[in-house]
């Protein structure tokens, strides 16, 4: 204890003193050695203000200096929060930045300095404060250059806690960081090493984090990501590598959330390209994949006809309708089967569920307990209704679509909404003899007369509406 506070009375005294080089690097040697051998040698380097002392000599254009200087701060402050947020205060965030940019090839610098950020990136201030500097260049640089597992990994936390921050997500999109990671990914597949599993787990987790999010989504896709997720994707396919697979989609269906990035990525062949999925058994997989290719096809006319005429989609979209072992993948299956309906304006494509026997599912949709689903298939079948109504009466028979839209508006449990929508579809329906006689037979005349007295004034008027054309009025 003596030892130390004759070693930080030095250098509170000789801060300024750039002649007396070797005796500060022996006081911090003597420091360092008493952090090593007691943690609790920590209170009187604190107590002494040494971190702020020791700031700047991290300006030394010495590289012993830095070293020793890096290690000393690194272990008073680590653990520290208070500490560590007075470091960013007083600037600290530039003098690491600096240290990493002029000595990117001194191994043992540029190990004190990720360690320093490794402890600092979970700090608010620190991202704000590296935000404004070129930190993304450098860290993709070391990205590049690591070789042993234990740098990796650390420039992957590194990167995972700065890409929490919107700016320098797009900085390190912007140096590159998508195609190292496809380097490492590619790199290290089909290796059954934990050491190397774990490093793909950290590429997939970050690819996913860096391209997740609304705000840099249409800067990304210019940026060309969307070719390297689709490489990386392809290949995945075949060694089976689920968490890189995950990632990738999960980023894809975000960047299809902006208008502009579904007409490019499906002008860049993504519908085609991600279906070499569709053998996958892996139900998160096959949940990603379906969500994903359901947010290309919102909105989009072109994606819903591509889609909507491929037989191995649908029969792969049919058989996990029926995937009741897994609701997630069964519910999202029915979603999209139902958007590529809305969607589209083709009768080939209305021909294309009905021979895959995908309306039967749709009907089973319109009584499901999600009312978001319900819609969507009441929504689905009167735009299917409204293009071809001859080529899906059989399957409308079949299903017994007349007696479940019945009991929709029987149930005073059904939402406005879903009985609005019901309404609207039997209107769609009483274009063919056979399903309007359906309907005069279930005696739905007499719910809905019952209904032009609902609270709800939308449900009124539609039922007011379906009555005068089922009486074979004009609506008005």
């Amino acid at each position: 204890m003596e030892t130390l506070s004759q070693n930080l009375e030095y250098l509170g005294l000789c801060e300024d003193d750039t002649e007396a080089e070797d005796q500060i690097l022996e006081s911090l040697n003597g420091i360092l050695l008493a952090l090593n051998e007691d943690k609790e040698m920590k209170k009187p380097c604190i107590k002494a203000d040494l971190v702020l002392i020791l700031i700047p000599f991290l300006e030394s254009t010495d590289q012993e200096m830095l070293l020793h200087a890096g290690r000393a701060i690194g272990r008073i402050c680590y653990n520290n929060r208070d500490l560590q947020e007075e470091l960013v205060k007083v600037g600290v965030i530039t003098s690491l930045v600096r240290i990493l940019t002029d000595y990117a090839e001194s191994e043992p610098l540029v190990h004190v300095d990720l360690l320093a950020l490794y402890n600092l990136a979970d700090l608010d201030s620190a991202k704000e404060a590296l935000s404004k500097t070129r930190v993304a260049e450098q860290l993709v640089k070391q990205l590049r250059r690591a070789e042993s597992h234990e740098r990796l990994e650390i420039v992957f936390e590194i990167l995972q806690a700065l890409a929490e921050n919107d700016a320098l997500k797009v900085q390190l999109v912007e140096a590159g960081v998508q195609e190292v990671l496809s380097e490492i990914l590619l790199r290290l597949k089909g290796s059954s090493q934990a050491e190397d599993t774990c490093i793909l787990k950290a590429a997939s987790n970050l690819i996913a984090s860096l391209l997740l999010g609304d705000g840099n989504c249409v800067r990304m896709v210019q940026l060309g990501v969307i070719d390297q997720l689709l490489d990386l994707l392809e290949k995945h396919v075949e060694s089976g590598d689920v968490s890189v697979q995950h990632a990738a989609l999960s980023a894809l269906r975000n960047l299809a959330i902006p208008v502009v990035n579904k007409v490019q990525m499906l002008e860049e062949g993504v519908t085609e390209r991600i279906q070499s999925l569709l053998k996958s058994e892996i139900p998160p997989v096959q949940f990603k994949l379906l969500g994903t290719l359901r947010m290309l096809a919102d909105g989009q006319a072109d994606a819903a006809e591509i889609l909507g005429q491929d037989p191995m989609l649908l029969n792969r979209l049919v058989q996990w309708c029926t995937a009741n072992d897994h609701s997630s993948v069964h519910g999202e299956a029915n979603r999209l089967l139902a958007s590529i309906l809305r969607h589209n304006r083709s009768q080939e494509v209305v021909k294309a569920i009905q021979e895959a026997q995908g309306v039967k599912h749709l009907v089973s949709m319109a009584t499901s307990e999600h009312t978001i689903m319900q819609n969507e298939a009441l929504n689905a079948l009167a735009i299917a209704s409204a293009i071809d109504l001859e080529v899906l009466e059989e399957s409308f028979k079949e299903s017994q679509l007349v007696q479940s839209l019945h009991k929709l508006l029987q149930d005073n449990n059904t939402s406005p909404e879903v009985k609005y929508n019901s309404m609207s579809l039997l209107c769609c329906l009483l274009n063919s003899g056979d399903l309007r006689q359906e309907i005069e037979e279930d005696k739905v005349k007499e719910t809905l007369e019952e209904l032009c007295s609902h609270s709800n004034a939308n449900v009124v008027k539609e039922a007011v509406t379906t009555l005068q054309i089922l009486r074979g009025e004009t609506p008005h």
